[in-house]
């Protein structure tokens, strides 16, 4: 199978709903394990060559449950859902399209119109729950019949939530107007639990549910927390949805009993686990959760001083020596101590030095950033590369935003023999800073795309900056202006072509601010005299 749909069920009256449902919607080799926890089915589930029940006299507990059919799946991949849900069409290849093997996926949650109650002496309808003992219209106390209606309430959709420091659920409605919120797959701190997919060795890589919680309770806390500590990704894709019946009135319960108690105890085991920082598959901190989705209500917004730096230097070691060594002693002037990572293709005594003896290219320059990126433990990461002098301004940028890529557009392009100099807008690798977690992802993907399609000039060299879905991910980029400006030393072995003047654009937007000059604020003269400043430094 593709996909095994585990459904724990309790004294679940809508369990037959929820397993036709799942059927008449799937669309891939999908299976469904339904564990009938201390109860058969009422009504009975129908055979079916896609459907396996697992009966227990004595019930074992949801998250029990839970393990127990992800135990007996052979899939792929594995869902979890609750006993009152109906699903969209298709939901499972749509899921299976849009999952890494290290994320969690939700798909968007409606609330689900599951049935009313019809008056017999009037025919008035009352929205699901208890059992009415009085018409609200004509104040019948007489006969009641459940109408079904199973239909996704459109209006009342869920994509984002979080939680607070009891730990207790909490919608997120605001989350959704930040740019990281938008697109069809987006980061999600946390769910209700009713709902959620993943690749099935990725379930017992992260312990699966951790029956030391007690049979129900925290279950959307505790996938999300580990999807997020065990250095993985939780998203909710908005592709697909399911629709979940919420038992919130009173005299309609859940079907799992538990005591204040019981709830008290998982609640506390949360709190060990994640704020304490003692679940041992964890490979970040609880801090760096709340930092990546900060500001967060009811968290202490994270002190920005508290994020660490470093440097990323990539060299193909074609550059004049003048250049390189004068470009590298202007970098120690500014790092402030932080960490450098130098990748070049031919060892280099210089920071911690990673030698890839490749032949020189895009493909490879792509390589070089990503193995400087897997090597560094930086939060936030700058991108430099071997023929451009940084402003020590440069590095005192910080992102403000943890999911968009940031470029200096400050930067000069002088020439180096004549030292001739030019201004215009525009994004450079070379001036690229943003918070590592998205670097890694983002030149993952693209160097497996470029080892399989090879490079187009639609894809582009700077991360977020290209038309989707043209570009690698979903990101967008924004810009920033250092005090002083950098200078991106052009040559005769730069890799990019040098375009001294604005009929080598085609398009002339890619020129704005369009600035000739002898001189580089900052920096001085350059005109007949360059060599002298990078001597100079």
């Amino acid at each position: 199978m593709d996909l095994s749909v585990v459904i724990p069920s309790r004294n679940e009256m809508f369990l037959k709903n929820t397993i036709d449902s799942v059927i008449a919607n799937i669309e891939g080799d999908t299976e469904v394990i339904a564990i009938l926890d201390g109860a058969w089915a009422d009504p009975p589930i129908d055979d079916h060559p896609r459907v396996r029940l697992i009966h227990h006299a004595v019930a074992i507990g949801q998250r029990a449950a839970t393990n127990e059919g992800a135990r007996l799946s052979r899939a792929k991949f594995v869902m979890k859902l609750d006993a009152h849900c109906t699903v969209d069409k298709g939901f499972d290849v749509k899921l299976m399209a849009d999952c890494e093997p290290d994320w969690t996926v939700v798909p968007r949650m409606y609330n689900l119109h599951a049935f009313d109650w019809k008056c017999l002496a009037c025919e008035n309808r009352t929205y699901q729950g208890p059992k009415p003992g009085k018409c609200e219209k004509c104040g019948s106390t007489g006969e009641f019949e459940m109408v079904m209606v199973w239909q996704p309430r459109l209006k009342r959709v869920t994509d984002f939530a979080r939680f607070d420091a009891e730990p207790h659920f909490q919608y997120w409605m605001e989350y959704r107007k930040r740019p990281q919120a938008q697109g069809d797959i987006a980061d999600l701190l946390c769910h209700v639990g009713a709902g959620w997919f993943m690749h099935r060795q990725r379930y017992w890589d992260i312990g699966g549910m951790d029956e030391e919680h007690g049979s129900w309770g925290q279950m959307g806390i505790e996938v999300s927390c580990k999807s997020w500590l065990s250095g993985g990704r939780q998203v909710v894709n908005k592709k697909t949805w399911y629709a979940h019946m919420f038992r919130t009135q009173p005299g309609w319960g859940f079907p799992y009993p538990q005591s204040q108690r019981q709830v008290d105890h998982a609640r506390e085991h949360s709190r060990k686990l994640w704020f304490n920082n003692t679940w041992p598959k964890a490979t970040r901190k609880f801090s760096w959760l709340i930092e990546h989705f900060a500001p967060v209500p009811d968290w202490p917004t994270p002190d920005p001083m508290n994020l660490t730096k470093g440097i990323v230097y990539y060299t193909d070691c074609k550059a004049k020596p003048e250049i390189t060594e004068a470009v590298r002693r202007q970098i120690d002037k500014g790092r402030n101590g932080n960490e450098v990572v130098s990748v070049s293709l031919e060892p280099v005594n210089w920071g911690r030095n990673i030698h890839l003896p490749l032949v020189r290219g895009i493909l490879t320059m792509f390589k070089q950033i990503l193995a400087g990126i897997e090597a560094s433990k930086a939060d936030i990461i700058f991108l430099c590369e071997h023929d451009v002098l940084y402003s020590p301004s440069h590095f005192e940028f910080t992102p403000p935003n943890r999911e968009q890529f940031f470029y200096n557009q400050n930067t000069w392009k002088v020439d180096w023999e004549t030292g001739r100099a030019l201004f215009y807008y525009c994004n450079q690798t070379s001036g690229l800073c943003a918070y590592r977690e998205i670097l890694l992802d983002h030149y993952r993907k693209r160097v497996a795309r470029v080892e399989a399609e090879g490079y187009s000039r639609n894809m582009g060299y700077e991360p977020g900056t290209h038309q989707i879905p043209r570009g690698v991910d979903m990101r967008t980029a924004d810009k920033w202006m250092s005090k002083v400006p950098n200078i991106d030393i052009r040559h005769s072995t730069n890799l990019t072509k040098n375009r001294w003047s604005q009929e080598e654009f085609r398009n002339k937007n890619s020129c704005l601010g369009w600035t000739e000059a002898d001189e580089v604020p900052g920096w001085g003269v350059t005109k007949g005299r360059f060599q002298e400043i990078l001597k100079a430094i």
